[in-house]
This record gives C-alpha cells, sequence and structure tokens, in this order.
C-alpha cells in the first residue's frame, strides 16, 4: 500500500496541477507528437528511479516511506536526482503537446520548489541517515546536471 500512495505525488504533480492551471488546451498534431515523445521519455526516467527505489533502496520516492538503502546504480551513476529531472521532462513535453505556457512556468516553480526541498532538507537528512557513503556520493555525482557517461568516479 505504501508503494501504490506514493504515486500519489507524481499524479499531482503531472496531471492534478496541469489540468488546474490550463483550461484551454491547444492541440496542433506536431507539436502533440512531438510533446508525447518527450512525456514518453520523462515516463521511462521515472519508470527507472521508481524500479530502483522499489528494488535497490527497498522503499518508494514518498518521504513517508523513503529507502533503507542508498541507490547510487544505473542513471544514479550520473546524476543525483534522476526522478524529479523525468518529471520536469513530462512537464515540458506537457507544456510542448498542448502549447501552454502555464505548464511551463509549473515546470519552473516545481524545479525551485524541489531545488530549495534538495538544498534545506533532503540532502542534510540523507546526510544524517548515510553519512560517508552519501557524502562520497554527493561529492562525485551531481545534483542536476548528468555528468558524461565515459567519466570515471
Amino acid at each position: 500500500m505504501k508503494q501504490l500512495s506514493s504515486f500519489m505525488l507524481p499524479i499531482t504533480v503531472l496531471v492534478v496541477v496541469p489540468l488546474c492551471i490550463e483550461h484551454h488546451f491547444v492541440c496542433h498534431i506536431p507539436t502533440l507528437l512531438l510533446g508525447f515523445l518527450v512525456i514518453g521519455v520523462g515516463l521511462y526516467v521515472m519508470w527507472m528511479t521508481i524500479g530502483m527505489f522499489i528494488r535497490i533502496g527497498k522503499g518508494t520516492l514518498a518521504p513517508w516511506a523513503p529507502t533503507k538503502k542508498l541507490v547510487v546504480v544505473g542513471i544514479y551513476r550520473y546524476v543525483r536526482n534522476p526522478m524529479i529531472m523525468g518529471v520536469l521532462t513530462v512537464l515540458t513535453g506537457e507544456a510542448i503537446a498542448f502549447l501552454s505556457a502555464r505548464i511551463l512556468v509549473w515546470a519552473l516553480v516545481f524545479f525551485l520548489i524541489n531545488n530549495a526541498f534538495f538544498l534545506l532538507y533532503e540532502e542534510p537528512n540523507l546526510e544524517k541517515k548515510f553519512g560517508e557513503e552519501y557524502r562520497e556520493y554527493k561529492r562525485m555525482v551531481p545534483r542536476w546536471i548528468p555528468r558524461k557517461i565515459n567519466q570515471e568516479r
């Protein structure tokens, strides 16, 4: 049940808020197709990261059921917050698909909120929870912009 309840966050961010802020969806086939392609990429990244949280981290993405182990494999070797990057990619795809400046602004606001959350809450708590293992991970892996795949640690 905890794993299912963790989907409340992405559904709210990706569906509920966009539907509340954008009442007039404009659809043009080329931008709709491009937008859905971008959405697909974002959903794939989210699917990968949620799977790693469950399988490797033994928890979920939700703060009320966090991981028990630090996840540092797969996409997490290149960027510390791939889940949020996936969400931002989906929001950008929605903005493209529906030609919505409001959804694009929501994506920016969502990013700023998350950046503050990571700086002020999540990263200090991960340092407390995982100690030197997280500090080393933080030194080696950037928060937002992925490092090159072939770059050595």
